[in-house]
C-alpha cells in the first residue's frame, strides 16, 4: 500500500510539473492600451504616457512601457485624425491661456501700484524696507535670521 501511495505521488508530480514549468517560463504578454479608464472597473487601473497619449491598463502603476501597446486599429485611427497635432494644439492652447493669465496679473499689479501711488519699479524688497524696525514683522524677521545664523 505504501508503494502505491508513493507511485501516485510520483505520477502526480510528473504530471503537474511540466505544465507548471511551461507556464512559469512563458514570456509575459503585453497589455493593450485603452484611451480611458472604464467607469465600471473593479480592479486598480493605472496609466502611462505612450506616444503622447494616456495609455490606461489594468494593474499596478509603473508597468514598463515595453509591456504596453496600442491596438493597430487605434494607432491607425490616431494617425488618421492627427493625434500628434491634437496634443500640439492642446499645448499651444495651454500656453496661450497661461500667457493671458499672466497678462491679467501684470495688469492687476500695475493697477494696484497706480491706485496706491507706487512707482512702476516698486518691488517686494521695497515693501519690506518700508516696514518700521520696531514693527512685529521686522522683529520676527530679525529673530528668524538670527536663528538661521546659529
Amino acid at each position: 500500500m505504501k508503494r502505491f501511495h508513493l507511485l501516485i505521488l510520483a505520477a502526480s508530480i510528473a504530471g503537474v510539473s511540466p505544465p507548471a514549468f511551461f507556464f512559469s517560463v512563458m514570456p509575459a504578454q503585453a497589455n493593450q492600451c485603452s484611451t480611458q479608464r472604464p467607469p465600471d472597473a473593479r480592479s486598480h487601473w493605472s496609466y502611462r504616457l505612450i506616444d503622447g497619449r494616456k495609455c490606461w491598463y489594468a494593474g499596478k502603476p509603473m508597468l514598463p512601457k515595453s509591456m504596453l501597446h496600442w491596438s493597430p486599429t487605434r494607432t491607425a485611427q490616431a494617425r488618421k485624425h492627427g493625434s500628434a497635432d491634437v496634443s500640439e494644439d492642446r499645448r499651444l492652447k495651454v500656453l496661450t491661456d497661461e500667457n493671458a493669465k499672466l497678462k491679467k496679473l501684470l495688469a492687476a499689479t500695475d493697477a494696484y501700484r497706480k491706485l496706491n501711488g507706487l512707482p512702476a519699479n516698486y518691488t517686494l524688497m521695497d515693501a519690506q524696507a518700508s516696514i518700521p524696525d520696531d514693527s512685529f514683522e521686522a522683529r520676527w524677521r530679525a529673530r528668524f535670521l538670527d536663528a538661521i545664523e546659529k
